[in-house]
Order: C-alpha cells, then sequence, then structure tokens
C-alpha cells in the first residue's frame, strides 16, 4: 500500500456517529489514507446496523481494510443458528440484544422464540451484512507493523498458524508476554482501562492496545502511523446521550 498515513481504529461496538466524527477529526482521505479496522462493529451500542453499513461503505469504496472481531464472528453464529449454547449466552450477556434490536428495529427481549423470530428476518434481509461480516480477514501486516483484533498467541512461532480463536479471543497471554515478533502488534479487544487505567492508547513493548472502551462510555481511539512509525495519537469522547 504506498499511501501517505495508515490509519487504525478498532471496537467500534455499534458507535459509527464517533467514528465517522473521529475520521473527520483525522482528515481521512481514501485516496491518500489507508485506513485499517480492528473488528467488533456490532454489539453493546446503540447502531451496530448503522455501523455495518458504513463500514461496507468505507470498504468498498477503497482505503480501508476491515479486520473481524469475535463480535463479528459470534453474531454472525448467532444469526446463522451456528452457535454453540456458550456462545448464544455470551451473546446475550456481552451486547447481542442491542445488535438484535437494531437490525429488527425495536426492543428485542432473551427468548428463544424472539430470538429467531429476529434471527430469520435478518437472515431474510440483511444477507449481505452477514457475509460481508462473515468473509473478514483475521489479521493484515505491513512492513513495520501486525494488525489484529485480540492478539499473537506467544506459543506459535508462526503466529499465522495459531488458531482462529486466538486472533479473536486472546487476553493475558498475548499482553503480558514478551515483545518476540520483530514488528509490533496493534490489537483491540482489551480496553485499555484494563491495561494501563485509562482509556488512552497503551504503548507496551511490541504491542499498542486501543479499545478505548467507546461502548461503555469512555472514547474510540484512532493511531496513525506515517513513515512506518506512530506519529500521532486521536480520541473522540462517546457522544452524550447514546
Amino acid at each position: 500500500m504506498n499511501k501517505e498515513r495508515t490509519l487504525v481504529v478498532s471496537d467500534i461496538h455499534g458507535c459509527d456517529e464517533e467514528l465517522r466524527l473521529l475520521l473527520e477529526a483525522m482528515s481521512f482521505r481514501p485516496e491518500r489514507d489507508q485506513l485499517i479496522l480492528l473488528g467488533d462493529y456490532v454489539d453493546r451500542g446503540p447502531r451496530s446496523k448503522e455501523t455495518v453499513a458504513y463500514v461496507c461503505q468505507l470498504v468498498r469504496q477503497g482505503g480501508a481494510l476491515a479486520l473481524q472481531g469475535n463480535h463479528d464472528n459470534r453474531f454472525v453464529n448467532v444469526v446463522a443458528g451456528l452457535a454453540t449454547a456458550e456462545e448464544k449466552m455470551k451473546f446475550w450477556e456481552k451486547g447481542g440484544a442491542e445488535t438484535l434490536s437494531s437490525y429488527y428495529g425495536r426492543i428485542v427481549a432473551a427468548s428463544e422464540d424472539e430470538e429467531e423470530t429476529c434471527c430469520r428476518y435478518i437472515r431474510e434481509h440483511y444477507a449481505e451484512d452477514l457475509q460481508f461480516l462473515k468473509d473478514l480477514p483475521m489479521y493484515y501486516e505491513d512492513e513495520s507493523f501486525i494488525y489484529v483484533h485480540a492478539g499473537l498467541n506467544p506459543a506459535y512461532a508462526n503466529w499465522k498458524l495459531q488458531p482462529a480463536r486466538d486472533f479473536l479471543y486472546i487476553r493475558d497471554p498475548f499482553y503480558e508476554g514478551a515483545a518476540t515478533r520483530g514488528k509490533t502488534v496493534i490489537f483491540g479487544h482489551t480496553k485499555t482501562v484494563e491495561l494501563h487505567g485509562s482509556p488512552e492508547a497503551w504503548f507496551g513493548p511490541g504491542k499498542i492496545g486501543i479499545d478505548g472502551g467507546c461502548a461503555f462510555g469512555y472514547q474510540l481511539n484512532g493511531i496513525e502511523i506515517a513513515r512506518g512509525r506512530v506519529s500521532r495519537v486521536w480520541s473522540q469522547p462517546r457522544l452524550e446521550g447514546q
């Protein structure tokens, strides 16, 4: 990618308005910039449907690459009827009701009948969104950085061979481990308030965590990279009333 800047954002979680404001502040221009989104477009926030539509638009107009997050993966599995009992439980515990409500147009109760009715509606009317999320890659790398939703498993010498679940879910073994990859890993998934007590981006040895916890009332972080190094960090606070 021969672009002047790389811009990285993660864990949007139904906060498309904050994403629009952040990209506006960063003066994102697809012909000049490469935008990399690290996953988790759905759940928790109020506008999952609109967020997926916006991410689709960004990717299709060029200049944006979207990776898959664990919430995106689980949403697709639940709606497709492929989720395990544990996945279904986590879906409802981790903000899945907000996603179903966003697509269905009204509040969805946590019942099997309601879930099946809503999932059938989404399959029939939003198959394109489901396919888009299902097909998203797990990682991307360039000359200086590795981009991934959750992190890399230090048990794998070749990180590209780690299980898909690690790309989506890994936490402590990754961010508490030594930096051994030769490139800095930029990741989301784990809120930075859990890493250093602040929603600001976390800079560790060989790792940069950027999940600012926007859906939890904190902020959406954006990393700007130019000439192979982080040149600026941006943030957009959660909008009041969202």
